[in-house]
């Protein structure tokens, strides 16, 4: 028997969820979705889901509707209550794209890049003070976290401080964390000249909490290695991931 993921306490806050949505409660809806988080934590192809969960077409199709309708994503939302914003963590984790991601049928930007491993995809990650997921974003992986951080910061919730790495060194991005009152805290490069004097390096040091995030999430072998062709199903499935650590809460 297949190891499933969700004890009857999450399942009955994930319904709710899901019935807030429009989504039909069927007799097999909790056999699908446990199906559907089966294959994020094994990774396999959709092909080899075991016949415990149904039809393994089934399964991918109730799938592939819910991504196309953006459900997965409402469902991540609501599942994020009250975070802790006086703390914000930002950074990026590059994802390896699989042979089998490759392909996808049309010129939209399925977000996946040539970078030093090959075809890539980077996760944008924002992060509360309790190191649950807050946000995310998409794109290829030769995207520099600091081309994509401006546009992502302007979006994310207001925070007391918002604390990330040296790849984010710009004062384009400092001047966005100001804007929304919030403080910066991103160390500057050795070559600076400014220094970093006003650095709150006992703050900075809890930057591990999104690091932390990060290896929570690629315990799930279909977001560690990219294996979806299209975009939205990828995003789809990290939202899904990133709900579940929300579940307990």
């Amino acid at each position: 028997m297949p190891r499933l993921m969700l004890t009857d306490e999450r399942w009955s806050k994930l319904r709710t969820i899901m019935l807030q949505l429009g989504i039909y409660d069927k007799p097999n809806l909790r056999k699908k979705v446990e199906g559907i988080l089966y294959r994020m934590r094994a990774g396999c192809p959709w092909r080899d889901l075991p016949r415990k969960f149904g039809r393994w077409n089934s399964v991918f199709q109730q799938f592939n509707r819910w991504s196309s309708d953006n459900k997965l994503m409402k469902i991540f939302r609501l599942l994020v209550v009250d975070p802790d914003l006086e703390w914000e963590f930002v950074d990026g984790s590059i994802v390896k794209a699989h042979q089998h991601s490759a392909g996808a049928a049309g010129n939209e930007d399925q977000a996946i890049g040539k970078s030093v491993a090959g075809n890539t995809t980077k996760i944008h990650m924002a992060v509360d003070a309790f190191g649950l997921p807050i946000d995310f974003i998409l794109t290829g992986g030769e995207v520099h976290d600091s081309k994509a951080a401006p546009e992502f910061i302007a979006n994310l919730p207001p925070a007391d401080f918002t604390i990330a790495d040296k790849g984010y060194d710009s004062e384009e991005i400092r001047e966005v964390i100001r804007k929304k009152s919030s403080t910066p805290i991103i160390p500057r490069k050795s070559n600076s000249k400014t220094g970093n004097a006003d650095i709150d390096w006992d703050l900075y040091k809890h930057r591990h909490l999104i690091e932390n995030v990060f290896a929570r999430l690629k315990h799930f072998r279909a977001i560690a290695t990219r294996f979806d062709k299209l975009k939205r199903n990828y995003a789809s499935m990290l939202a899904l991931a990133c709900g579940y650590l929300w579940l307990p809460m």
